[in-house]
């Protein structure tokens, strides 16, 4: 497998730190509020990254954490007027029904800061000692000087970034609100202010800073080096950054082997933001539209390539999701009718012939990078073949074998379900439903037929499908 580094700027072929393990974490999200549909992405992208490296015969060590001590949590609390942790804590729980609604598996472990904090302290005291950082009145800064390849994952000089800080630098001590030795380096721990959460610690009590607390927990729950390291390209500078020079510089080795970075979600050609009111969290979107729609759509372009999120292009994907669950569908019947038939010589040629071409493409397609785009493609090719060679007289077990190597592809790999969710109805709406179908088969018999197109209309208004079979008309949901 090739995976696009953001370190070298190249593709580079995996190789794991243990053979047939791979450790990788992920940036989670801050707890403040319902998760945005920007966050949703490399939720989505990430697991299918792990999903995939499992289906490679992988073992994963898969860890991404939770954000729960930050000034928007604070000023959420000191809104609200209960503890940070009472906002953290809800949140946490509200993200994870999100991720679930979109088939985000849970993490191996979904480390919190507040719960590490010993870890960061640690760490801190281990950068003092080997003269990486200092303490300032409470504040403890990293010397960004001190850690000579600083920028190398952003490729970011040093010079530059120096007269980029300058002027906001000299501005804040003229106001005393500032007492870095140079304006490049950064907060490690920080005071307690009044109303704050806060914590005991050599400087006295205060809190972490937050590029700290992914550097300790990924170190704590993956190990001093890690295989991969992602999230959202936001995160490069100087968050990512930040990390590499903290951590190398504490514990004298290479921080991550790989960086993967996805690229930006935008919404109708604009960026994200509440001030043009095009702000949408994930519980908004998945009332509009079914959750496995949106992951479907995450995956339908390489998680490098910007993505713009319309209606239209939702509207879309459903249509395409749609395709591959009929196709799984009509294999789902056949397979499960159990007609006893023997899977047939020429059944048996596609299921040995055919049947490898379509999985070694989309492995193909996943290898370069993660490709989910190709990969989605070579899923409509295999739903358009399976469609062409089966039918009432395929063997039940030639079909379910079928099946199965879409589920693997689609459902396990993707995270996208090939099962339609089923949909509660009243008796009374299925006596409705049926007793319309009924009038049109009678109107049909009559060769009544424009009346029959008006009653397939009207259930198609009611979000019916009717399907005209051997065995009868069929009807299901739209």
């Amino acid at each position: 497998m090739k995976i696009y580094n953001t370190k070298t700027r190249r593709k580079e072929e995996f190789k794991p730190i243990h053979e047939g393990k791979v450790g990788i974490y992920v940036c989670g999200p801050t707890v403040y509020d319902y998760i945005h549909i920007g966050n949703a992405r490399p939720m989505i992208v990430f697991d299918t990254l792990r999903r995939y490296f499992e289906h490679k015969g992988y073992e994963v060590n898969y860890v991404t954490n939770f954000t729960d001590v930050d000034d928007k949590i604070i000023k959420r609390s000191i809104e609200e007027n209960v503890p940070a942790s009472e906002v953290s804590e809800k949140y946490i729980a509200e993200c994870k029904k999100d991720m679930e609604a979109l088939n985000v598996r849970p993490a191996t472990v979904h480390p919190q800061a507040t719960k590490e904090i010993p870890e960061m302290i640690d760490m801190v005291k281990t950068l003092i000692d080997k003269d990486h950082a200092y303490e300032k009145n409470g504040t403890v800064y990293f010397k960004v000087r001190s850690f000579a390849p600083y920028g190398k994952l952003s490729h970011k000089n040093i010079d530059d970034l120096e007269s980029g800080h300058r002027a906001e630098a000299h501005a804040l001590k003229v106001t005393g609100e500032d007492e870095k030795e140079d304006s490049l380096d950064f907060v490690l721990w920080k005071p307690k202010k009044e109303g704050e959460p806060s914590w005991k610690s050599p400087w006295g009590e205060g809190r972490p800073g937050w590029h700290l607390e992914c550097s300790c927990m990924s170190k704590k729950y993956v190990g001093d080096t890690l295989d991969i390291h992602a999230g959202g390209e936001d995160l490069i500078f100087p968050h990512h950054e930040n990390e590499i020079a903290q951590s190398e510089a504490a514990n004298d080795c290479e921080f991550a082997n790989y960086w993967m970075h996805n690229a930006f979600l935008r919404i109708n050609g604009d960026k994200m933001s509440k001030s043009l009111g095009n702000f949408f969290t994930v519980r908004d979107i998945c009332q509009q539209y079914d959750p496995q729609v949106i992951r479907f759509f995450m995956l339908s372009a390489q998680y490098r390539t910007p993505l713009n999120f319309s209606q239209d292009l939702i509207e879309d994907a459903s249509k395409g999701l749609d395709r591959i669950l009929n196709g799984a569908e009509k294999l789902k019947e056949i397979a499960d009718k159990k007609n006893g038939k023997f899977i047939t010589d020429d059944e048996q040629k596609i299921l040995e012939e055919e049947m490898p071409k379509f999985i070694e493409r989309f492995d193909e397609a996943m290898d370069d990078d993660l490709n989910t785009a190709d990969a989605i493609s070579v899923i409509f090719e295999l739903v358009r073949f399976t469609n062409a060679n089966t039918d009432e007289n395929s063997s039940s077990d030639y079909a379910d074998c079928l099946y199965k190597i879409l589920f693997e592809l689609c459902d396990k790999v993707l995270g996208i379900h090939i099962e339609r969710k089923a949909v509660e109805m009243d008796s009374d709406e299925v006596s409705e439903i049926e007793a319309l179908i009924a009038e049109r088969t009678a109107a049909k018999k009559e060769k009544n037929f424009a009346k029959a197109d008006e009653i397939r209309a009207k259930l198609l208004d009611m979000g019916i499908i009717l399907e005209d079979t051997r065995e009868g008309v069929k009807w299901k949901r739209a």
